[in-house]
């Protein structure tokens, strides 16, 4: 993964990033459920810094690749996602993430929702993505 300095430890069921909100929120990167992996909410937030400010379909790039080191920390790969939910921020940014989301799971094809809310954790960020995979 090209994100550099995101070191995710898996203990047991759960798989932790370092990530500042993380410990702040009391949450995992992502928990394994039997043959599931469920991923929480990524954005491109990399060792405490939002990368790619301005730009939402390389923070798309970058959220998702975290979200899918945190799929491979629980067992499973790419091929196994079968569920993407993301959030914008601005509506002109859903083709923008569409487009990141079909390079990286294009022959995958999971499931995939799209949603505009009104703002995340910090204003740098302009998506946040969740992913889900399983073992067929």
């Amino acid at each position: 993964m090209s994100v550099g300095s995101v070191s995710m430890q898996s203990t047991g069921p759960r798989v932790f990033s370092g990530g500042i909100w993380e410990e702040k929120y009391g949450y995992a990167r992502a928990v394994v459920v039997g043959e599931r992996v469920i991923v929480s909410g990524c954005t491109a937030t990399v060792g405490g810094e939002v990368r790619h400010v301005g730009d939402a379909y390389k923070q798309s790039l970058t959220a998702i690749e975290i979200a899918l080191e945190a799929v491979l920390m629980g067992g499973l790969t790419r091929e196994d996602v079968v569920m993407v939910r993301y959030y914008v921020v601005e509506q002109r940014h859903f083709d923008l993430v569409g487009q990141a989301i079909a390079e990286v799971f294009g022959k995958v094809r999971p499931a995939c929702t799209g949603v505009r809310v009104a703002g995340l954790v910090d204003p740098r960020m302009l998506v946040e993505i969740e992913i889900e995979a399983s073992r067929a």
